[in-house]
């Protein structure tokens, strides 16, 4: 059962205490005991009724030991820790100065994960961000799986449109690979796509060769392939291809028995 006069010896001894922290609080941050030193400001900041210098004193500690936590890389640690000083009444523009730079540093350590091909160390650094709590980190995180997958997804379909033989779909595919790493992958893919888009535009000029004969086009001849070349990568068949190129050009196609040509 307690009585008045343990209760009024407890209520001593944690006023003893009390004024015994302080001290011992600034001991510690000068020693660079900053273990005890957070410790020291927390009991501090429970025993004082009235308030007084417990937020200043912590706010120091926290400021030490969250700078400390950033040089060994305990990022995530100390970017709590920060935070926790710039949400209190110790901290100073400085303090949020010094958030903003660790954030924006993850932020663009992530990036040059991510640039180099490495997706997972990137969500890795990013999820110290999240740790701290911070909706920036998570919605970077988001953007790059998202660039990720779709640069993924267009290498293959371009491999699926290889197999396909769709030459000039596979180039479209290939073509929206942005990423540098996914580039360099798909290096293989392309030059598959350029060996068939090649066949097919020797193919066309023997075709073309063939139907002309003694028959020939006066328009000009660069212009007229590239403009076939064109077409026939939007859909068109060779033959419409030749026939919409040729009316581009000021021509009209003309047949005489097996040879075609276009001429103005």
């Amino acid at each position: 059962m307690l009585t008045l006069g343990l209760v009024t010896g407890g209520i001593a001894a944690a006023y003893w205490w009390e004024k015994q922290l302080p001290q011992r609080l600034e001991q510690a941050a000068r020693d660079g005991q900053l273990d005890a030193c957070l410790r020291y400001g927390e009991q501090l900041a429970a025993l004082r009724w009235l308030g007084g210098k417990a937020p200043i004193e912590q706010g120091h500690c926290r400021r030490l030991k969250a700078a400390a936590l950033w040089r060994e890389g305990a990022w995530s640690e100390a970017l709590r820790l920060q935070l926790q000083l710039v949400n209190s009444g110790a901290s100073s523009s400085s303090d949020q100065r010094t958030l903003v730079r660790w954030q924006q540093q993850l932020e663009t350590r992530a990036r040059e994960r991510y640039a180099a091909g490495d997706l997972r160390g990137a969500l890795q650094v990013l999820s110290q961000l999240h740790g701290a709590h911070n909706a920036e980190g998570t919605a970077l995180g988001d953007s790059l799986r998202e660039d990720w997958n779709r640069n993924r997804w267009n290498e293959q379909r371009a491999a699926q449109m290889i197999r396909q033989q769709r030459w000039w779909e596979a180039l479209d595919a290939l073509n929206r690979i942005e990423h540098p790493w996914w580039k360099r992958r798909s290096q293989p893919l392309r030059a598959q796509v350029e060996k068939g888009i090649e066949g097919l535009r020797q193919r066309h000029a023997a075709e073309h060769d063939a139907h002309v004969g003694g028959l020939e086009s006066n328009v000009p001849e660069e212009r007229l392939n590239a403009l076939i070349s064109a077409r026939i990568a939007a859909g068109m068949d060779d033959w419409q291809a030749f026939s919409s190129a040729c009316r581009e050009l000021g021509g009209k196609v003309v047949e005489a028995g097996p040879e075609t040509a276009c001429r103005r």
